[in-house]
């Protein structure tokens, strides 16, 4: 069911949802091109690093689609852009300096959430924006690729995984939810 038909009294009108929508999904990816700039600069030279860059490039190619967009239709960005600098690039660094494992745990509690919530909007979106729809389905397989990669080498094993990924998970939505907002 689209979240569209269930407007309440007070909610925002399509096009208003559709910007929240380009919004958080540009504020997301430069996110994820923070976090992996993070796990880099402390694993660049490790065995995992190739797999970082790989994903890492595609998140630079998430972002400028989501960029492009964001003129195109002058969205406003988040304001929150100078904090999910910082964050990324700390979450990043943290959890690669805690060791490979701990990096690619990082990897799977964020594109888990990723999913999920490009999973929603495509769901929200339905034959509306049919162009907006196959580019956050694209980059849906992405993260969900990303998770797998991050599996395979190991994010179960990290110290401390179900506390490690629960709390990266929480920051992981409220930074959706402010980023749809402000």
């Amino acid at each position: 069911m689209s979240e569209f038909p269930r407007r309440l009294p007070g909610d925002p009108a399509r096009p208003a949802l559709v910007e929240r929508m380009i919004r958080v999904d540009q504020a997301g990816e430069y996110g994820a091109k923070r976090i992996y700039d993070g796990q880099l600069a402390v694993l660049g030279r490790s065995r995992v690093a190739p797999e970082i860059r790989r994903m890492a490039e595609q998140e630079r190619r998430h972002l400028a689609a989501f960029d492009a967009l964001v003129v195109e239709r002058r969205v406003r960005p988040t304001v929150l852009s100078p904090l999910w600098h910082a964050a990324g690039f700390a979450l990043g660094a943290a959890t690669a300096l805690m060791g490979e494992r701990a990096a690619m745990a990082c990897t799977v509690a964020v594109e888990e959430v990723i999913d999920e919530h490009y999973r929603r909007q495509s769901e929200a979106l339905g034959d509306t924006e049919p162009a907006l729809k196959s580019a956050i389905e694209e980059f849906r397989r992405d993260e969900t690729e990303h998770r797998e990669v991050a599996l395979a080498h190991g994010a179960e094993e990290a110290p401390a995984y179900p506390a490690l990924s629960a709390a990266i998970k929480a920051g992981s939505r409220l930074a959706i939810w402010l980023s749809t907002r402000l």
